[in-house]
């Protein structure tokens, strides 16, 4: 079964996620925004060998420590879609404009699409893209687990901003009816900021895209 420890890191307070199949205790790392060192810590804690890196977008909170851990694990880089490689492009930029460490560009082992999937260990999820907050946004959902990493696609009661370069704010309306609201009402949302909710509650009352709005 899959199990996770939520890690909020760097000043936007970012869920990164560690993901792990607790028969084989083989783990993924979802977002590592920053502070390796707390995440790094945090996987010895649990006892589990990382070996991978899962990607929602590359937005600098959620991919700007990304290169570093890849080059220090020799981790592959799984994710996002191909549309946000001019955001993995510019993450030097982002982290000079938001005051973060140094950031470094890469190049995904794999880009993942709609319709892909992921494994660590028996485990295996299933890739949702979800634009709309960036244009290659993905998410990833396990059935079994009744659980979805949405990065910013979903908050509990709000919705990711579509404000930024390439952002658009039908598209993401679209992601979230058509690729979350499918997965179940039981589901339980891991959102990129914030506390987990449920599919079902922001379904029937989200104020942005809930059937009352």
């Amino acid at each position: 079964m899959l199990r996770y420890r939520t890690v909020p890191v760097t000043a936007f307070a970012q869920n990164c996620s560690i993901v792990w199949c607790d028969e084989t205790m083989e783990a993924a790392v979802i977002d590592p925004g920053g502070d390796l060192e707390r995440l790094l810590g945090e996987v010895k804690a649990l006892g589990v060998s990382l070996k991978a890196i899962w990607l929602t977008h590359a937005h600098i909170d959620h991919a700007g420590a990304t290169a570093e851990l890849a080059r220090r694990l020799s981790l592959p880089i799984t994710g996002p879609h191909e549309g946000d490689k001019f955001w993995i492009d510019a993450l030097p930029q982002q982290g000079a404009m938001f005051g973060f460490p140094p950031a470094e560009t890469f190049t995904p082992t794999r880009w993942l699409h709609d319709g892909d999937t992921v494994r660590i260990g028996h485990c295996e999820l299933a890739v949702r893209h979800c634009p709309g907050h960036t244009p290659g946004h993905v998410v990833f959902h396990s059935k079994e687990a009744q659980r979805a990493f949405v990065g910013d696609v979903l908050f509990v009661g709000s919705i990711g901003r579509t404000d930024f370069p390439g952002g658009n704010h039908a598209e993401l309306l679209a992601s979230i009816r058509e690729r979350l609201w499918p997965m179940g009402d039981e589901t339980v949302f891991i959102p990129g900021h914030g506390p987990e909710g449920s599919i079902g509650l922001e379904r029937r009352t989200n104020p942005f895209v809930g059937e009352r709005a």
